[in-house]
């Protein structure tokens, strides 16, 4: 989990024995790690790589791109780490 403060809260930090007894463990990421952050990468890749620069043109057209490549992510829009 990373320090966002809605993770960091008492509440959560009372939850975790609890959770600890059920066999969950809470992994606490680094203050800031953008690179373990599923969306701060999803986030690289589509500002980056796959957004064309004329979708800035019109907010339409932004919404409409960003969600063209949300609905194709893992087909025609793929991560590779390697």
């Amino acid at each position: 989990m990373d320090r966002a403060s809605i993770h960091d809260c008492s509440l959560v930090r009372e939850q975790e024995e609890k959770w600890k007894q059920k066999g969950l463990t809470i992994f606490w990421l680094p203050t800031y790690s953008p690179e373990l952050n599923i969306i701060e990468i999803l986030g690289r890749f589509i500002k980056y790589s796959w957004l064309e620069f004329d979708a800035y043109s019109s907010w339409e057209s932004l919404v409409e791109a960003v969600e063209n490549i949300l609905r194709n992510v893992g087909k025609k829009y793929v991560i590779n780490f390697a």
